[in-house]
């Protein structure tokens, strides 16, 4: 029943953008390690871990389409949850590296060790268990999320007033994880990482595992906000974006509805920030920066907000541009050509590259229907008499 439930939700442009990643989890790993080097077909390690970013920041953008483009909250402050389970992946992922570190003290992570503590914290016990930090990846987050939603949404607020609280949530957040006191690594976070379960992070091998699992991860992310938006649920969802008031009038509780959505999506950042952790190497407090929610935003306003998967394309493409245009002599000048993209999206592609796309198609069928109608309904000219 719930497998139908999922296929039901499709549309076409979900249905081709799920067999996309499909095909594309099981190329890159096969390019990547059956094809040789001097092949021109090879793709190397770095760019496999370099597109898993680009799908990590894709899940992030679907956890923003969610609850913006559907629920009409817009947070700016989805990397600090996006962090927050970075760092639960990278805890575990230290706890795995044990003597191998410089200081070869099978307990305590190798900035415990400089910093002359003697004990492991209370906040790093059972990550050294991967079904205890696979919990706290999702739990940390998600409970963050459900307390300052529960306050935030009982006391009504709303708007660019939200807004800046997440913000301000995240900047917080971002000041305590740059102290080292509190056991995080401080500014230089945390590195250096060995194994996964047993696997070593930089074979080719567990690149590709761990490209493909994302893959896989973001396609379950898309059927789920899709399950979700096109459910009753997500019905009410939209009545709250579109005139909350009228929906409250209603009888519905509103702050019930918004405390589930927001929760569900920092539980999907959480998720994404882990699978980002072990290809990138390292986690450090600049991903809790409110400029990382903000570009995030940006991401899914140019994919299209309100349609899933205008919300990846626009991550991925965006990330792609960013990667391009910061490697030559545009460097400097990428964030301004990121708010010049944003605007230019905003003033000609105002539903953005997806939602532009839809909104033709949508025309073109309506003036075909039309054009059909018409030609149905107009008589057919009657004989002329012979003379």
């Amino acid at each position: 029943m719930s497998s139908h439930i999922l296929i039901r939700s499709l549309d076409r442009s979900a249905t081709v953008f799920l067999i996309t990643v499909a095909v594309i989890a099981i190329a890159v790993p096969v390019l990547n390690l059956a094809v040789p080097q001097s092949s021109d077909f090879h793709i190397p390690t770095y760019l496999v871990a370099l597109f898993g970013k680009y799908l990590c920041y894709a899940i992030l953008a679907l956890s923003i389409d969610l609850i913006w483009g559907y629920c009409g909250i817009l947070s700016l402050g989805q990397s600090a949850f996006f962090a927050l389970g970075g760092y639960a992946m990278g805890m575990y992922l230290m706890r795995q590296i044990g003597t191998r570190g410089v200081y070869a003290n099978p307990i305590l992570p190798d900035f415990m060790v400089f910093l002359n503590w003697k004990e492991l914290p209370y906040s790093w016990y059972g990550f050294q268990h991967f079904p205890y930090a696979a919990l706290m990846v999702v739990l940390v987050p998600g409970v963050l999320a459900f307390v300052f939603g529960w306050l935030a949404f009982r006391s009504r607020v709303t708007g660019v007033y939200l807004s800046i609280i997440t913000q301000a949530l995240t900047y917080a957040l971002m000041l305590g994880f740059f102290r080292n006191n509190f056991g995080f690594g401080g500014n230089n976070g945390l590195t250096d990482f060995k194994d996964i379960l047993g696997f070593n992070v930089e074979a080719e091998t567990t690149r590709a595992a761990l490209f493909s699992i994302t893959c896989v991860a973001l396609m379950l992310g898309l059927l789920v906000c899709r399950a979700v938006v096109t459910s009753k649920f997500g019905k009410v969802l939209i009545a709250i974006r579109d005139a909350e008031a009228r929906v409250r009038f209603l009888g519905y509780r509103v702050e019930s509805y918004k405390v589930l959505v927001f929760t569900l999506s920092a539980c999907m950042a959480g998720i994404a920030g882990a699978l980002y952790v072990p290809q990138i190497g390292i986690i450090n407090p600049s991903e809790f920066a409110p400029g990382n929610s903000i570009e995030a935003v940006i991401w899914v306003a140019v994919g299209g907000r309100g349609t899933l998967v205008g919300a990846a394309v626009g991550a991925i493409l965006a990330n792609y541009a960013k990667t391009y245009f910061t490697s030559g002599v545009l460097a400097p000048y990428w964030l301004f050509m990121l708010g010049g993209l944003f605007i230019g999206v905003t003033l000609l592609l105002p539903r953005g590259i997806i939602g532009s796309l839809h909104h033709w198609t949508a025309l073109r069928r309506a003036r075909i229907s039309a054009a059909a109608e018409e030609g149905v309904a107009a008589p057919p000219p009657e004989p002329q008499p012979a003379e």
